[in-house]
């Protein structure tokens, strides 16, 4: 089963962090990041999808998906 996550946040490097935490986890880039700008925040926000293959089981929605193996 694939199962999908979008992590998102301010353009800065925790985020970056964010994203190579996940990918040392498994998950795999999918697709392009995204940008926007928060005119509340007047900031730019960041956005980018990641995905990773885990073992055949039932889908979960209480599940949380770190949990997924």
């Amino acid at each position: 089963m694939q199962i999908y996550l979008f992590l998102s946040g301010e353009d800065d490097s925790s985020f970056c962090h964010k994203i190579t935490k996940a990918l040392s986890e498994g998950w795999v880039l999918y697709g392009s990041p995204t940008y926007a700008f928060d005119a509340t925040d007047k900031k730019m926000k960041v956005g980018q999808a990641v995905t990773r293959i885990v073992a055949d089981q039932p889908y979960d929605p209480d599940k949380k998906l770190a949990d997924y193996r």
